[in-house]
């Protein structure tokens, strides 16, 4: 099956997803978005790896940045942080360049590295992209974190390769019915810069809908 460009999700919301089915709908299916200093921190990282555009090589890497990807199959479209293409016989061939190269994602991310396997999927989503637009094999790639300036090799197992894909089913199956999944309350609520427009603690006894109809009631 292959999806149209109009279905296409955004890859980085895999991360939401695994985090809070509820975030990943409000924002990717409502379309609401709140900024907290952790996103805020999150996004200057970004900026930082998208700071040089053209292509750089380095012995035998050719480093690339801001590279747009996407996948039919998947339904997916997105933008990876690094792209290092190092030097090998098995690899592809990339214009402009002697030799061939297999591709070596890198995903920047704020803090340090995550509990959950958020950042490992969306890593490994990139890859997939990759490999279908360049037809060729990437077995690993790593995700680089700001607070601890150190890099986190992921490799691309089938099993990994394999949750990733029923990860992706599940988001287009939300994302078609236009369904926002109740939540579930935890820690990492306090976390989460949606905190204000998903009401965590309201939801435990009532539905947003039920608390702006009793809300305007009491507008005199």
């Amino acid at each position: 099956m292959a999806y149209k460009e109009s279905e296409y999700l955004q890859i980085s919301g895999i991360q939401h997803y695994l985090f809070c089915r509820r975030q990943w709908a409000l924002i990717h299916i409502e379309n609401q978005w709140a900024e907290n200093v952790l996103t805020v921190s999150g996004n200057i990282l970004h900026e930082t790896a998208h700071s040089a555009e053209r292509p750089t090589k380095r012995g035998d890497v050719i480093i690339t940045y801001s590279m747009p990807v996407f996948s039919p199959t998947l339904g997916v479209s997105g933008m990876c942080d690094v792209v290092e293409f190092h030097k090998d016989p098995n690899g592809t061939v990339i214009n402009g360049f002697d030799g061939r190269f297999v591709p070596y994602p890198i995903e920047y991310k704020r803090g340090s590295p995550k509990k959950d396997s958020s950042d490992v999927f969306q890593l490994c989503t990139q890859a997939l992209c990759l490999e279908q637009m360049l037809c060729c094999d990437i077995p690993k790639g790593a995700l680089y974190y700001g607070e601890t300036r150190r890099r986190l090799e992921v490799v691309f197992t089938d099993e990994l390769r394999n949750r990733v894909t029923d990860t992706l089913k599940e988001m287009h199956d939300l994302y078609k019915r236009g369904y926002t999944p109740k939540v579930k309350p935890t820690k990492a609520c306090r976390s989460c810069s949606l905190q204000e427009l998903c009401l965590p603690q309201l939801m435990r006894t009532t539905s947003v809908k039920t608390y702006i109809e009793n809300s305007l009631k009491e507008i005199p």
